[in-house]
Formats: C-alpha cells, sequence, structure tokens
C-alpha cells in the first residue's frame, strides 16, 4: 500500500489479493478509513459463524493487518 499524508493506494497486487479474498473489489478505497469499510462491507456480506466464515474474517483481518504494517513502516 502507498501513502501520502491522508490517502492510500492498493497496489495491483493487494487490489488482486483483496479480489480474491472477498470477492468484490476494493473500488475506490482510497483512505484507511475507507479500507477499514471495505472489510466491514464484505464481513457483512459473508455473514454467519461457520467455519469457511469464521476463516474469511480472519483471512480478512490479516490482510487489513498486512496492509497497516506497510503503513507503518513507509510512515518511518
Amino acid at each position: 500500500m502507498l501513502k501520502s499524508a491522508a490517502a492510500i493506494r492498493l497496489t495491483r497486487p493487494e487490489l488482486d489479493r483483496w479480489s480474491r479474498i472477498t470477492g468484490f473489489e476494493p473500488v475506490d478505497v482510497r483512505t484507511v478509513d475507507e479500507l477499514r469499510r471495505y472489510v466491514a462491507a464484505c464481513k457483512r456480506y459473508y455473514w454467519g459463524s461457520s467455519d469457511e466464515t469464521r476463516f474469511l474474517y480472519w483471512l480478512m483481518d490479516e490482510e487489513a493487518a498486512r496492509c497497516m504494517a506497510g503503513l507503518l513502516m513507509t510512515a518511518r
């Protein structure tokens, strides 16, 4: 993820990973808050408490954490 001031830009590999994980392309995600809203919307779409749903939520959380870790590294 690339960051400049308050804006972010997901790289092509990140866009591809998010699309594969969620089934939805993260269109117009330009801030950290928009990324969080995107993840929340995907979780609402895939609701439930099955093992598969819990794994999908975990996968989304891990990908979001990976993206945020990249933000922290570029801020230094």
